[in-house]
């Protein structure tokens, strides 16, 4: 339904960071954010929360991706 994968990678600070949000329908039918964190080639950690619509979900998974874009993450080519 919806995927935004972000980067931050800065060779100064020996950082190389990934940010994945996701919304979709699980296989229960409920609507979930998904949001997976990293270093890129490292497994990462992951969070799921359900919401009552998408539109709250797709809300709440723009909100993350504009923090997100504040503290330098770009979108992953």
């Amino acid at each position: 339904m919806f995927l935004q994968l972000l980067h931050r990678i800065d060779p100064d600070l020996h950082m190389a960071r990934y940010y994945r949000v996701e919304v979709s329908r699980d296989l229960f039918g409920v609507i979930t954010l998904e949001r997976r964190w990293g270093r890129i080639g490292g497994r990462g950690q992951s969070c799921r929360v359900a919401y009552p619509t998408i539109d709250h979900a797709q809300e709440a998974a723009l909100k993350l991706i504009r923090t997100k874009a504040r503290r330098g993450y770009c979108p992953a080519m």
